[in-house]
C-alpha cells in the first residue's frame, strides 16, 4: 500500500495562491493608476479603440497649444494696429487743428505731435513676439524697419527723407515760378510754358480758359508745353476773367484766376486794364507771374514735400532727384544702399503678406496671419506722418503760412480712410477673422476631445469602488488560502496514528 504525502495534493493550492496574489496585484495597479492596464495588450480587443483615440486627443492638444501661440502674437498685432490707428488720427487732428506758429527748429505744435507718434508707429512696426517680428513677412528674425531717426535723418553716407525732401524742392522749382516760364510771345498775349519736356518736376500745364469776349486762347501743346492767351484788339470788360489750371507733383491741381479791373494798384488775383489791349497784356503778364510764384512758394513746396516721401516710401529702391545740381534735375533716379535710406528692412514679396505666416489650427484647416510692413495701407500711415514731421519751414518767409496751410490740408486728406484703398483696419478685419476660426476650433475641439477622453477613460478606466471591492474579497480568499495551505503543510502521518 502506497501512502502519498500532502504536498502532492495541495500542489493545486498553491498554483491557486499564486493566481490570487496576481490578481490582488493587478487590481492594485488599476487602483494606484487609475487604468486598467498600463500597456495595451492588457486591454484586449479594446486596445486597438484606445490607440486611436489616445491619438486623437493627443493631436487635439497640440492643435490646442498651437493655437494660443497663435492667438497671442494675433493679440500684440492687433495691439500694434490700433496703436498704429491711433497715431494716424492723433496727426490728422493735429494737422486739421494746428496753430501756425513755429518753435526755433522751423516746426508747429502740430509736426511735433507728428514726430513723436512717427516714432510711436515705427516701434509698433516692430513688434516682437517671443523673437519673431510680426510685420516682417517671412523675414520673422528680422526687424520690419529702420529706426525712426535713420528714415527721417539718415546715416553718415545715407540720404533720409529729409534730404531727399529738400533735393525734391530745389527741383520743383521753389523760390521761383515752379519751374515755369512765362513770356509775352505777341504785344497784346501772354504765354506761360514748362522748362523742359518731360521733366517730372515743378507746375505741369493742364488748361486755360477765358470769359473775355475778344480774346482766344492757345495749349497746353508743344514739348515742352505751353498755354498762352490773346487778347487781340479789344480790352477785356470789368470782371472778365483768365484761368489757368496747373498739375502738382503730388497728384493735385491747382487754379490761378486772375479777373480784370479798373483799380490801380489792383488787389490780389486781378490785372487791370490798361489804355489798350497791348498795356492789359503787360499787366495781366505781372499779375500772372506773382500768382504763379505764390503758387510756386506756398502749394507747390507743400506737393513737392508729399511727392518726395512717396517716392520714399513706395518706391524699392527709393527714388530721388538726379542731381547735383537739383534746381536744374530734369529726371528721378534709384537711390542705392550706400547714398540712401531704404526704410523697409523685412521680407519682400509679390504674394499676399497674410500667406507670408500660415499655420495648421486643425486637421483640415490653416489660417493666414503674416504682415509686411510694406503693405499700402502702412505706406500711407508711414510717408503722411513723416513728412508731416519732417518738413522745416524758414519763419522769416513771408509764404510760411501758406506752405504750411497747404501741407496740413494735404495731410488731412491724406490720412482719411478712402473707398477701394487698403486700410489698417483692412488688416485688422483679417486679423480678427484669424482669430475668429481659431476660436470656432478650439470650441469644437475641446468638445471633440471631452467626447472622446471619456470613451477613452470608459475603456481604459476603472471603478475605484468596483476594484477596491474586489481587492477586500480577493485579501479575504487569499487569506483563507493561506491558512488552510499552512494547515495542510504542518500534516503528517503520525498525527492519524493511535497512541500506543
Amino acid at each position: 500500500m502506497t501512502i502519498d504525502g500532502v504536498s502532492g495534493r495541495t500542489s493545486y493550492l498553491g498554483s491557486s495562491l499564486v493566481n490570487l496574489k496576481t490578481q490582488l496585484e493587478t487590481l492594485s495597479q488599476q487602483l494606484a493608476s487609475g487604468k486598467k492596464s498600463t500597456t495595451y495588450a492588457g486591454l484586449g480587443v479594446d486596445a486597438g479603440v484606445a490607440t486611436g483615440l489616445r491619438s486623437q486627443v493627443s493631436s487635439i492638444a497640440a492643435y490646442t497649444n498651437t493655437g494660443t501661440i497663435i492667438n497671442t502674437r494675433l493679440n500684440v498685432a492687433n495691439l500694434s494696429l490700433q496703436g498704429i490707428i491711433d497715431s494716424g488720427s492723433q496727426v490728422k487732428g493735429a494737422a486739421a487743428g494746428a496753430a501756425l506758429t513755429l518753435d526755433n527748429t522751423g516746426k508747429t505744435p502740430g509736426q511735433a505731435t507728428a514726430m513723436a507718434s512717427f516714432t510711436q508707429i515705427i516701434s509698433l512696426l516692430n513688434a516682437d513676439v517671443g523673437g519673431r517680428y510680426m510685420f516682417s513677412g517671412r523675414a520673422t528674425d528680422t526687424p520690419a524697419t529702420q529706426p525712426a531717426d535713420v528714415i527721417l535723418n539718415g546715416t553718415g553716407t545715407q540720404a533720409g527723407l529729409t534730404q531727399l525732401i529738400n533735393e525734391r524742392k530745389q527741383a520743383d522749382g521753389a523760390g521761383g515760378l515752379g519751374r515755369l516760364v512765362i513770356s509775352s510771345p505777341s504785344a497784346t498775349s501772354v504765354a506761360i510754358g514748362e522748362d523742359v519736356a518731360g521733366s517730372p518736376f515743378g507746375l505741369k500745364l493742364t488748361g486755360i480758359t477765358t470769359t473775355a469776349a475778344g480774346a482766344t486762347v492757345s495749349g497746353p501743346a508743344g514739348a515742352p508745353p505751353q498755354m498762352s492767351v490773346d487778347l487781340g484788339a479789344t480790352n477785356p470788360n470789368v470782371g472778365d476773367k483768365v484761368s489757368f489750371t496747373f498739375a502738382l507733383p503730388d497728384g493735385t491741381s491747382q487754379s490761378v484766376e486772375l479777373t480784370a479791373t479798373n483799380t490801380i494798384p489792383p488787389p490780389a488775383g486781378s490785372f487791370t486794364i490798361g489804355a489798350n489791349s497791348t498795356a492789359t497784356a503787360a499787366n495781366l503778364n505781372a499779375a500772372l507771374n506773382t500768382a504763379v510764384g505764390t503758387v510756386a512758394n506756398t502749394s507747390l513746396v507743400a506737393a513737392s514735400a508729399i511727392a518726395a516721401s512717396d517716392n520714399f516710401f513706395s518706391s524699392s529702391p527709393p527714388l530721388r532727384v538726379d542731381g547735383p545740381p537739383f534746381n536744374t534735375a530734369t529726371q528721378l533716379i534709384a537711390g542705392t544702399p550706400t547714398n540712401t535710406v531704404s526704410w523697409y528692412t523685412g521680407e519682400s514679396g509679390s504674394d499676399p503678406a497674410r500667406g507670408t505666416a500660415v499655420v495648421g489650427i486643425d486637421q483640415s484647416i490653416s489660417i493666414q496671419y503674416g504682415a509686411r510692413a510694406n503693405e499700402d495701407a502702412f505706406v500711407t500711415q508711414l510717408k503722411n506722418v513723416a513728412v508731416y514731421a519732417a518738413v522745416t519751414t524758414n519763419p522769416s518767409d513771408p509764404n510760411a503760412n501758406g506752405q504750411l496751410t497747404a501741407l496740413n490740408s494735404r495731410i488731412v486728406d491724406n490720412l482719411a480712410v478712402k473707398p477701394g484703398q487698403q486700410s489698417i483696419q483692412d488688416i485688422q478685419a483679417d486679423f480678427a477673422g484669424a482669430q475668429a476660426a481659431l476660436k470656432t476650433a478650439k470650441d469644437r475641439q475641446t468638445q471633440t476631445s471631452s467626447i472622446a477622453q471619456s470613451m477613452l477613460d470608459s475603456i481604459q478606466g476603472i471603478d475605484d469602488n468596483e476594484v477596491a471591492t474586489k481587492i477586500l474579497a480577493l485579501q479575504t480568499s487569499l487569506q483563507a488560502s493561506y491558512q488552510t495551505t499552512a494547515s495542510l503543510y504542518q500534516m503528517s502521518l503520525l498525527k492519524f496514528l493511535p497512541v500506543g
